[in-house]
């Protein structure tokens, strides 16, 4: 929050426009701007000075980012920034679009990310029934009652997410699922038989010993906040897939939760295209092989394509 503070320097009034920020180390520090024509009985136009400060705020989160979170031959400084400057634009469409506007945005990523990820596990619905039922809440007649759900469940766990009501643990990521199953037939909890994954040579995590591992994946996740949040959504996507918790549900869980730890740390949502599900098969597969570039990249690719398609295109109309 900007505000503005007094402060007397040798017997005479001075004005600063000043904003604290906490960064991921939750260390807090205080920006300031010298308002050279301010005074409390004729207050100047502050817009002039908000852009300066916000400028130095920016500034400082880049810099911040690049010493902070590790660095690799794939997140390097470069992408570093890069990845800086969406968020910043993000944050941006956030403060300067209306609450309507920001709501028919929030609605078009909500139709598209749900289509998209119910379509990449068969769900056979179409983009323009999926909008219907989202934008109704209706069920639609002739259609399979369980992809209806599927549609109504996503659009209720994403609304969720945007009010980041959900944390990585236990818990959520439990209650996530029922959120996601609901009236689709599927147990309430972790798995209670074996499940397979085709097309991947994978054996997921025993039943007995799917809470330990869901344990640790968790302790993994806040043991690990030194990696940029995108490379610690990729990684811990990786491991959920692996460990299969879930008798189903698994992938579009993971995905969203992809999404949880983004946003949690104020970075836009990402959407996988069901056009992309053999790409994103294999990059999972070279992912249970150790070989964490492939996923770290397409991801990375999906994440700038959204941000392209669903919130920088609002930039330029921005004051």
């Amino acid at each position: 929050m900007v505000f503005v503070s007094k402060k007397v320097i040798k017997g005479k009034p001075r004005y600063y426009l000043e904003k604290s920020l906490r960064f991921p180390d939750h260390k807090t520090k205080k920006f300031s701007v010298y308002l050279k024509d301010y005074s409390a009985d004729k207050p100047s136009d502050l817009a002039k000075y908000k852009e300066i400060l916000n400028d130095k705020v920016i500034e400082a989160q880049k810099e911040f980012v690049i010493k902070y979170y590790k660095k690799d031959y794939i997140f390097t400084e470069e992408t570093l920034k890069k990845l800086e400057n969406i968020k910043v634009g993000y944050e941006e469409v956030l403060k300067k679009l209306t609450k309507q506007q920001l709501k028919d945005l929030l609605d078009r990523f909500t139709v598209n990310f749900t289509y998209e990820s119910n379509a990449i596990e068969g769900n056979s619905l179409t983009l323009k029934d999926v909008t219907f039922i989202i934008k109704e809440g209706k069920v639609l007649k002739n259609k399979d009652l369980r992809e209806v759900y599927e549609t109504l469940n996503t659009r209720k766990a994403i609304d969720i997410l945007f009010a980041g009501k959900f944390k990585i643990n236990n818990k959520d990521i439990i209650k996530l699922h029922s959120i996601l199953i609901e009236n689709t037939g599927v147990a309430e909890r972790y798995k209670r038989f074996p499940n397979f994954l085709l097309g991947r040579n994978l054996e997921t995590t025993p039943p007995e010993k799917v809470e330990a591992e869901m344990n640790k994946l968790v302790s993994w996740y806040n043991e690990n906040k030194e990696l940029h949040p995108l490379q610690l959504a990729t990684i811990f996507h990786g491991k959920f897939e692996r460990i299969h918790p879930f008798e189903d549900g698994n992938g579009r869980v993971g995905r969203l939760l992809i999404n949880v730890i983004l946003m949690e740390k104020g970075y836009p949502p990402l959407i996988i295209r069901k056009t992309q599900r053999i790409k994103y098969f294999n990059a999972l597969q070279a992912f249970d092989n150790k070989h964490f570039d492939k996923l770290y990249r397409f991801v990375l690719g999906k994440y700038k394509d959204t941000f392209e398609k669903f919130f920088m295109i609002y930039i330029k109309y921005l004051d």
